[in-house]
């Protein structure tokens, strides 16, 4: 029997989870999004089967809701529900990566045809909108799914099997696990990023250099910096509390290294260094984690042509998936460095040999 799915908003989130659920045949989508040249682009490529504008009508159409909107949009659209005329059932979820707010909305929820399961899939990018949007953008992703109080394993069951062609990992947690959790290993570091953009900012009033000499580990550390502002804006305050509490953590810390410094204390200084690194290297060994590991290596180039399609044509004709390639310090007519990701240890040591066997000067990240 064909399902209706409604997916409203088709950003990056929203648009790469209509990518998947479109490829199932007992699917009929259904895209609402305020960008009409997005809902275009959707129907154009086969993505949505039908354009919508209007909430309350398409939404009785529907047998699954899914909510790919800001989290204070998400609420907002829970609220509208309770007062929505339905005839069947309807299963709804969303994307939000802070869900405190919307499972009070959806426990509030008292129309017997309505049910919620609550999602975050924790993939992403630093570019937005729909023409961000890729269909394997959740692969082997962490997708957690934070049911209401009165929802059922059936019905979580059911949302795994309709999102089965991204090939997420579904993991299931409640609303404070998921949300302490994801404070500490997604939104703080966000905050972080950003005040050390702004620091940086300020000292290039002294320096105006500065900005030439900020690539490498900076750019690196502060990537996620570049993400959507109104976004994050809504994440910061749905998650306040958590985000408050751990920057109070971070002012203790960071008083701590203060002391160190000021006192002189090297030993100590090591230690906490030391603590810091073998906590680090132990994350992707052990466990992937929620935010998927990578396995780098590092591997050293001459800026000429073809440098580039040289390594990664040799890694392909071992059948090795590339996961991610970063160009690191490139200067015209020097050597520079290539970083290659891949999703496991075991691609990692065998493009190392690999490349090895061909000349290569070849670093593994630990």
């Amino acid at each position: 029997m064909k399902q209706t799915v409604l997916i409203i908003g088709l950003g990056l989130i929203g648009g790469s989870i209509a990518m998947n659920v479109s490829k199932k045949e007992d699917v009929f989508v259904i895209g609402m999004d305020g960008d009409e040249a997005a809902l275009n682009m959707a129907l154009k490529q086969g993505v949505i089967d039908q354009a919508s504008f209007n909430f309350s009508k398409a939404v009785v159409e529907a047998d699954v809701c899914i909510l790919a909107t800001p989290i204070s949009v998400t609420i907002d659209f829970l609220h509208q529900l309770e007062n929505v005329e339905l005839t069947k059932p309807l299963l709804v979820t969303d994307v939000s990566s802070v869900k405190n707010q919307v499972l009070k909305a959806a426990d509030r929820l008292t129309h017997p045809l309505l049910s919620f399961v609550g999602g975050h899939p924790m993939a992403g990018s630093h570019k937005q909108g729909y023409t961000a949007a890729k269909p394997h953008l959740f692969e082997n992703a962490i997708y957690v799914l934070t049911p209401a109080l009165n929802s059922t394993k059936a019905e979580a069951d059911r949302l795994k099997d309709l999102l089965s062609e991204t090939n997420a990992r579904f993991l299931t947690f409640s609303t404070s696990e998921h949300d302490e959790m994801t404070a500490v290993i997604s939104h703080f570091p966000h905050l972080i990023a950003s005040s050390l953009v702004h620091q940086a900012k300020v000292w290039q009033e002294t320096h105006p250099y500065i900005e030439h000499l900020a690539a490498g580990g900076f750019k690196d550390i502060t990537r996620i910096a570049s993400s959507n502002p109104k976004l994050w804006q809504d994440i910061f305050f749905q998650n306040r509390d958590l985000l408050i509490a751990m920057l109070e953590d971070w002012i203790n810390e960071m008083d701590k290294v203060r002391t160190f410094l000021k006192e002189e204390a090297e030993e100590e200084t090591y230690e906490y260094l030391k603590e810091a690194k073998l906590y680090r290297d132990g994350l992707p060994v052990k466990e992937k984690g929620a935010i998927p590991a990578f396995y780098d290596i590092y591997v050293d180039i001459h800026d000429q042509p073809g440098a580039i399609h040289d390594v990664i044509g040799l890694l392909a004709a071992e059948g090795i998936s590339i996961k991610n390639i970063q160009i690191l310090e490139i200067r015209e007519g020097i050597t520079g460095v290539l970083r290659v990701s891949f999703a496991t240890s075991e691609e990692q040591k065998l493009s190392h040999k690999v490349l090895q066997e061909k000349k290569y000067e070849v670093m593994v990240q630990q």
